[in-house]
């Protein structure tokens, strides 16, 4: 039996001489047009300069939207920086759907009905938010791969602000 050896692109292994290398390394670059995954780090310092841990480091699987109200919170915490981020990246990635006012009236709304208002749904928790932006629900689709779990949290924030305003 076979056991493959998986090779990083930037780590030289000793005794392998690359010969399409000339220094005979086998520093390889990565292939053209391939999406680099990003190093999400599991701390960050908040306004008050204390420590904060766990941006997003959990398993929980696509179906289990309840776990996720249970269990996630917002680790961002509420600032006026912090919300007019959310309202950048809610701009960017959500209103088109969802409207500037989030009341599912954005141009792409109008084509693809069932865009929900805010205004008309119970208030939503922070690991529902996230959960849904993560994982995608009904016709939503995931945009988890788009954005970075910073990201993600700063728009749970601007979407409550939506909420409580509609």
């Amino acid at each position: 039996m076979y056991d493959p050896v998986g090779y990083e692109p930037y780590k030289q292994i000793d005794g392998f001489k690359n010969p399409y290398n000339k220094y005979g390394n086998n520093l390889w670059e990565p292939v053209r047009g391939t999406v680099s995954r990003r190093n999400y780090h599991t701390s960050f310092t908040d306004s008050t300069g204390q420590t904060v841990r766990d941006l997003m480091v959990y398993n929980i699987h696509p179906d289990s939207i309840s776990v996720s109200e249970q269990v996630l919170t917002n680790p961002i915490p509420l600032t006026e920086k912090t919300l007019a981020e959310g309202k950048e990246y809610y701009a960017r990635y959500c209103q088109h759907c969802h409207g500037e006012g989030g009341k599912g009236d954005g141009l792409v709304a109008k084509q693809y009905k069932g865009v929900p208002n805010y205004a008309g749904l119970p208030a939503m928790n922070d690991g529902h938010v996230f959960h849904v932006i993560t994982h995608g629900k009904g016709r939503m689709w995931p945009h988890g791969s788009q954005m970075t779990p910073e990201e993600r949290w700063k728009i749970v924030h601007y979407v409550q602000k939506l909420q409580q305003e509609g």
